[in-house]
């Protein structure tokens, strides 16, 4: 290559982000470092479909006819360790973008997890995150990437020893592949098995064995290589064939993850669309569940030749769902703007995501110990379909699990719910709130726990959303017990309990009204609860519009300028209402109301509206109390 002896080396230094996963990486313990060489075999293989793919369009790239293929050679005398492929290659500025920098969210997650985590949790994150070519430096002092683009006439060397800088430069092309990238680890001094052939062709079986590329391994240089991967697709062979290690296996090389999945769903459909669907629901959460941009991780392959991890295959409720689908219905060559509008891809979605809750179904029935497990990780999620996905909502209530005043640590069912309800109970209850604790202990409860009214206790971010959304299920419209009145009358108390004697007297009464004018613009309304049974106060939202979790929601987005006032609910048999009650002086009733109100306000998360002015009323009432007791 003409020009070559005169290039000098370009020193780039990393972007921040990259800088302090690399410190963290080198820096740090790991007992399962073996992930770095599943990461850099991903990338091979991810290279030699894009090749594929390309060549559709570009037959030339590919010209030399040359089947895809990964080859992994070991060198233990210099102690290092290659592995290369003859997939699409990087550019020079391909090589900077894609080693130099970072543009996934999901690295800031990986770095403050990792920041964040005790000791003895580190080695569960790797593996959990997308570390990719990064990884390598858990075990290598300085990696060499040389590379050559398909179809260019340049080759280029990225070299760096993940301190802060790299370095790039041309190469002579006699010194890189013919085509694609030779990733050559050099290793620290106390990881020299990764040089034995032993432990990498096992690491290769056991964590890449179905990457849908052939894997080679060669023991020294010049040396004949051996296969270790035949690279055939898995999804295309039949179930009885495929072992639950296989799948684990390849779950994991398309995943991403290190866990084992809960479940896989495995078909082929044939008839008006035919295609191969290859699912897992993983066995632990995804680093990007709750990524803003909620996208989905489903791979799609036309005839065996990966086209985009980015089409939507799943519903966004459904994204935690990991795997592939490989169609002939497409032609190879099809566009992302054309994948986004294809009615094909739209008949499949529905296909795989009705396949998908049908298997969920089933589990719930006869596997109920595991989906309980699915629940707990991915519920969250799958309750944003309740919200969005009105042609799949009775289903996806069906599936839905809570927790609620009668479950304990356990989770219920919709069905659980009616099956159990009250007679005379007309609605489905709940709460919502941020804390399951807080919600226990809320005083709104306490009217339905005389009643024996079951609660549910909603704690999903999205539970403040989708019951307001919902009519109702078989019959029986959701009602939040934080709001309107609490229509407990039409259910008889627990035992029978006589409740004659709930009517407020004359002086409670007379309070109240008091109340009701001395708060004046700050409530909507003040009166007697017939919620209450054990505190004197609590608020509630009045019967049309948010209720009062929603509202906090709403109006702490901005979405909601003005709150609308609440209603102050008074526990009439409350004794300390009545002692407040009895006392006339105006000055004394008027502190009362206040601090009543301030109190239901932290008994519903909140904080006083003016907290100098409670403290003073507190203050007057403490002295008061001193004053009578000399």
């Amino acid at each position: 290559m003409t020009g070559i002896e005169e290039r000098q080396p370009e020193q780039h230094v990393f972007e921040a982000d990259v800088s302090r996963l690399l410190h963290m990486m080198v820096h740090s313990v790991y007992s399962d470092k073996d992930v770095f060489l599943r990461e850099l075999i991903s990338n091979a293989a991810d290279a030699c479909e894009k090749l594929r793919y390309e060549s559709v369009s570009q037959p030339q790239l590919s010209s030399d006819r040359a089947q895809p293929g990964i080859l992994v050679t070991l060198n233990e005398e210099a102690q290092k360790l290659v592995i290369e492929d003859n997939g699409i290659g990087m550019s020079r500025d391909e090589m900077i973008d894609a080693l130099g920098t970072i543009a996934r969210s999901g690295t800031k997650a990986f770095i403050e997890r990792l920041e964040a985590a005790k000791a003895g949790e580190k080695a569960e994150l790797i593996g959990q995150f997308g570390v990719g070519f990064y990884s390598s430096f858990m075990v290598a002092d300085r990696v060499d990437v040389i590379s050559r683009r398909a179809g260019e006439s340049e080759a280029w060397k990225w070299s760096s020893d993940g301190k802060g800088s790299y370095q790039v430069v041309a190469v002579d092309l006699a010194e890189a592949p013919a085509r694609g990238t030779r990733v050559v680890l050099h290793l620290m001094p106390d990881e020299k098995k990764y040089t034995s052939k032993w432990t990498v062709e096992k690491i290769i079986r056991d964590q890449s064995g179905h990457v849908p590329v052939p894997i080679h391994l060669a023991e020294k240089d010049g040396e004949e290589p051996s296969q270790v991967s035949d690279g055939a697709a898995l999804w295309i062979k039949q179930k009885g064939e495929i072992s639950k290690q296989d799948y684990d296996d390849f779950y994991r090389s398309v995943s991403g993850q290190y866990d084992e999945p809960l479940a896989n769903v495995h078909f082929r459909a044939e008839g008006r669309h035919e295609y191969t669907t290859l699912a897992f629901i993983p066995g632990s959460q995804p680093f990007d569940l709750f990524d803003p941009d909620r996208q989905g991780r489903m791979k799609l392959y036309v005839k065996r030749v990966f086209i985009t991890d980015e089409a939507e295959l799943l519903p966004r409720y459904l994204r935690f769902v990991r795997g592939i689908i490989d169609t002939s219905d497409l032609p190879l060559n099809i566009s992302r703007e054309m994948i986004q509008e294809s009615p094909v891809l739209a008949a499949i979605k529905k296909g795989v995501t009705s396949r998908i809750l049908s298997t969920l179904e089933k589990m719930a029935e006869g596997e109920a110990e595991t989906y309980s497990k699915i629940w707990d990780l991915f519920g969250a999620i799958i309750k944003e379909g309740i919200y969005d996905d009105f042609e799949r909502r009775s289903q996806l209530l069906k599936l839905a699990r809570f927790r609620s005043t009668v479950s304990h640590e356990a989770t219920r069912s919709l069905t659980d719910y009616l099956t159990a309800m009250k007679e005379g109970q007309s609605a489905i209850y709940y709460i919502s709130g941020s804390s399951l604790d807080q919600l226990k202990s809320s005083p709104q409860l306490e009217g339905f726990r005389a009643k024996g009214i079951e609660v549910l206790l909603l704690t999903d971010g999205v539970d403040s959303f989708w019951p307001t959304n919902v009519p109702d299920f078989e019959g029986k419209p959701f009602k939040s017990v934080t709001q309107g009145l609490a229509d407990l009358n039409a259910v008889s108390s627990e035992g029978g309990t006589d409740e004659s004697g709930r009517e407020a007297s004359t002086e409670v009464k007379a309070f109240i009204e008091f109340a009701r004018s001395a708060l004046g613009e700050e409530v909507a309304d003040v009166r007697v609860s017939d919620r209450l049974t054990e505190s004197a106060v609590c608020l509630v939202a009045s019967e049309h519009g948010p209720d009062r979790q929603l509202e906090k929601l709403l109006q702490g987005a901005g979405r909601l300028q003005t709150a609308s006032k609440p209603i102050l609910e008074i526990n009439a048999q409350s004794e300390r209402i009545r002692s407040i009650a009895s006392i006339g002086d105006p000055a004394f009733r008027e502190d009362a109301a206040w601090l009543l109100l301030d109190e239901a306000r932290i008994l519903d998360g909140d904080k006083p509206a003016n907290p100098r002015a409670f403290a003073d009323r507190q203050a007057r009432l403490f002295a008061s109390a001193i004053g009578h007791g000399k």
